[in-house]
């Protein structure tokens, strides 16, 4: 076990989806593994492993931001050995290109963060996705006829979720990123790090111009595209 999953060796697939909400980890492990247990209950962030067309599957919650999504991906990387990370999860749009349930695969993720300017002595790092994970991931969307809903472009990964700056969003959005949430850069330097995959794919929840939002239920339970996306690039 490590710090803060209480798993054994082995109990981990080499391949991991991670929502934010762990309830929705434990919504995928039920609707979409097969014979999926529990290898981690500790603060309440569950982790299920079973398996998705018989491939070994992991699906781990991590929280909300990048500090708490660096400790899980960190331990699953170092302790437990996996290979590919997929994020799934939502995200504002900041864009008229994109509409709420849309889907966004982070190509790369620009950051309000400190986090990688205090690891590179106040340069900058450029978080960017597995080329092999986000080609796959999309094909995957087009094989599903999503041409119309699926988005690849940068994302931004921001600290704050109150008080966040509309005006910066806009500047964002005008050099083409077209949607906000809050752990994507932690995950693609992390993984840049160790030399495994990580791909963040994104449903769009809510619309920071026009206004429009889903429910916490929808977000839990109802953005299945995103997570047979995410299964069936895991597995290959």
């Amino acid at each position: 076990m490590s710090t803060h999953i209480n798993a054994a060796k082995g109990d981990i697939a080499e391949v991991v989806l991670m929502p934010g909400d762990p309830l929705r980890a434990k919504y995928v492990a039920e609707h979409f593994l097969t014979n999926a247990t529990c290898y981690n209950e500790v603060r309440g962030m569950y982790g299920f492993t079973g398996t998705y067309k018989d491939h070994p599957v992991s699906v781990q919650g991590s929280g909300m931001g990048i500090p708490s999504f660096l400790i899980y991906a960190t331990e699953l990387i170092r302790e437990f050995d996996v290979k590919k990370i997929l994020r799934i999860g939502t995200c504002g749009a900041i864009s008229e290109q994109v509409h709420v349930r849309d889907l966004i695969l982070g190509m790369s993720a620009c950051t309000t963060s400190a986090i990688n300017r205090t690891r590179f002595d106040g340069y900058d790092f450029a978080p960017t996705a597995d080329f092999q994970l986000l080609m796959t991931a999309y094909q995957k969307a087009m094989d599903k006829g999503l041409q119309n809903i699926t988005h690849v472009a940068p994302i931004l990964s921001t600290d704050e979720f109150y008080g966040h700056d509309e005006g910066l969003d806009e500047k964002y959005a005008s050099y083409g990123v077209l949607g906000v949430e809050m752990e994507a850069a932690g995950l693609y330097t992390v993984a840049q790090q160790y030399g495994v995959q990580a791909l963040a794919i994104l449903t769009v929840s809510d619309h920071l111009i026009t206004g429009e939002a889903t429910s916490a239920q929808e977000r839990e339970q109802t953005f299945t595209d995103m997570m047979e996306i995410a299964l069936e690039t895991a597995i290959m």
